[in-house]
């Protein structure tokens, strides 16, 4: 039977010994599960990212076997509502192991879950972190999906970068030397550059290679084996538009990246005074953005789509090429703080957007002019007369949430007046 499998299966490394690559996350994910058995962990759960065909799913599999480990895995992408996560999952989560080994939680391809359609299986897995008695580790093609940012803001972040080409071949090697079959290793070389870092794309090409032709030259690799269409995260458009050597490159990774260009925009923005070295340098590169910022804009406002082209060169060879060198230096992007903030305060915006549509209500206007005319004033009664401020919330309905984003430090008062009897009015 296993002749007859996919050799992604078959010489999938069944340790970590096996396991090629990645050895920055392979000492974090080690570092983290030590905390968990410590009791200490830095974040109960881990999201793995990053590319198809970077090893995460093999990784997982691989350290279970290694750390001898009973792996209860689940793509969840198949099983997507709170009633199945609950049903397979969650009882593993708070039992041990029927063999006695310790246990893993496996749950891939998270970012295949939907929050409005999917009934409850982003929250059925938030719960199932809280509860469980097991580490629990998630995969992601993508960790900034908004759909799952609930789970990326519970766990650690660990990134699983494009393979190397060097570690493509010594894994290809590997799989010739146990299948047998003659391998030059120029044509190895071939496929794993066009493979561009994804391994389960390389080993299939070398299959259908080997299987249809018995070997793997050079010259078979390129008439077999194609380049393919990648579709970048931001991590990735970033290395590739700030270590572009040629305009198409940079070109490429703007129009490849999956993420809208106002989002992108913000990413490029935030990483370039990280990237570039003199005043000059980041003065030249933050004109090609703006300048982007502002044929987008009018694309907003007329929808003349003709204009993108020129955002997209201003955003991509544009920024890439303000340098006045290659530098192909390595630097280490981070999340944006914009975009860590607002995540932060999303709570305080969605209670000030309630007392917003509270009041407008009874104040017959707007909530923006809620929002902007009177809840200043409401904060400076709440923090300055508490008393006031609980007849104000009293006579308005507002919950104890609400008084607590209006009156901040002075909330104790507030609500200790409220929670008085109120004294009727005179006639």
């Amino acid at each position: 039977m296993s002749e007859n499998l996919p050799w992604v299966i078959k010489h999938r490394p069944r340790t970590l010994e096996e396991f090629v690559d990645q050895e920055e996350a392979r000492k974090t994910f080690i570092e983290w599960y030590e905390q968990w058995k410590a009791g200490r962990p830095e974040k109960k759960a881990v999201l793995l990212h990053g590319p198809a065909g970077t090893g995460k799913s093999s990784f997982v599999q691989a350290f279970a076997n290694s750390y001898n480990l009973e792996l209860y895995e689940m793509n969840a992408s198949d099983y997507r509502r709170r009633s199945d996560i609950e049903r397979l999952v969650r009882v593993a989560a708070s039992t041990g192991s029927l063999s006695g080994r310790g246990k893993l939680i496996f749950l891939d391809e998270v970012d295949g879950l939907n929050p409005k359609s999917d009934e409850g299986g982003v929250e059925a897995i938030l719960q199932l972190i809280e509860v469980s008695k097991h580490p629990v580790v998630m995969a992601a093609n993508d960790a900034y999906n908004p759909n799952i940012r609930s789970l990326r803001d519970v766990s650690l972040l660990i990134e699983f970068k494009r393979l190397r080409e060097t570690a493509v071949v010594q894994a290809l090697s590997r799989i010739c030397e146990k299948e047998g079959i003659h391998c030059e290793r120029e044509g190895l070389k071939e496929i794993a550059k066009r493979s561009e870092g994804d391994l389960r794309s390389a080993i299939n090409d070398l299959q259908a290679i080997a299987e249809a032709y018995g070997r793997v030259t050079l010259e078979l690799a390129k008439a077999v084996s194609a380049y393919r269409n990648r579709v970048y995260a931001p991590f990735e458009a970033l290395r590739r538009i700030f270590n572009a050597k040629y305009i198409f490159q940079a070109r490429d990774a703007i129009s490849s990246a999956n993420i809208d260009y106002d989002t992108l925009m913000i990413w490029i923005n935030e990483h370039i005074p990280t990237y570039y070295d003199t005043p000059e340098e980041v003065s030249r590169a933050y004109e090609a953005l703006s300048r982007a910022d502002v044929y987008l804009g009018r694309i907003i406002k007329s929808g003349s789509w003709d204009l993108l082209n020129y955002a997209m060169e201003l955003m991509g060879p544009g920024v890439a090429f303000s340098r006045k060198t290659y530098k192909g230096k390595f630097v280490k992007f981070t999340y944006p703080e914009r975009f860590r903030l607002l995540s932060e305060t999303r709570k305080a915006r969605e209670i000030r957007d309630s007392i917003a549509e509270a009041l407008a209500r009874r104040l017959l206007t707007s909530k923006a002019a809620v929002r902007s005319e009177v809840i200043p004033y409401l904060k400076v009664i709440f923090t300055s007369n508490p008393k006031m401020a609980a007849g104000i919330a009293r006579e308005y309905g507002l919950t104890e949430e609400m008084v607590k984003f209006l009156a901040g430090s002075k909330a104790g008062e507030v609500l200790s007046y409220l929670k008085k009897p109120s004294r009727g009015r005179r006639s």
